[in-house]
């Protein structure tokens, strides 16, 4: 499963929906990422978010440490996507994931990328309560 930056972005800032998927990846589940994603994470942590650029090296390493990293693989069929995205969607094809979990609507509106379904952190949720 891959989580996108702005789901683990929610997964370290809040207490809630994206804090319990992240959790459920790390017991039950295969997490997929890429040096992309976790690089906008990094950048968005610092940025956005201005976490202090030591503690924001130490939740990128976190996530690296409990994935499995992939090198994103170019999708199949040309997609309509955002260019910044097309990485998102290589590392789901790259990891041949069951779901990329994203809060972009952009993403979401795609349904899937090589059979990969792309739902929302509450479609996942209730995906793994049906489980």
């Amino acid at each position: 499963m891959v989580l996108d930056t702005n789901v683990l972005l929610a997964a370290f800032a809040t207490h809630g929906l994206c804090e319990a998927l992240l959790e459920a990846c790390l017991v039950g589940h295969d997490l997929v990422t890429s040096e992309h994603i976790l690089d906008e994470f990094q950048r968005n942590l610092t940025g956005k978010f201005r976490i202090p650029a030591r503690r924001a090296s130490e939740l990128v390493a976190f996530v690296r440490e409990h994935a499995e990293m992939v090198v994103p693989a170019a999708p199949a069929v040309l997609v309509s996507a955002d260019v910044e995205d097309l990485p998102v969607l290589g590392t789901a094809v790259a990891g041949r994931c069951d779901l990329l979990v994203t809060g972009d609507a952009e993403l979401v509106a795609l349904g899937s990328i090589e059979g990969i379904p792309i739902v929302t952190p509450r479609d996942c949720y209730e995906r793994l309560v049906e489980k």
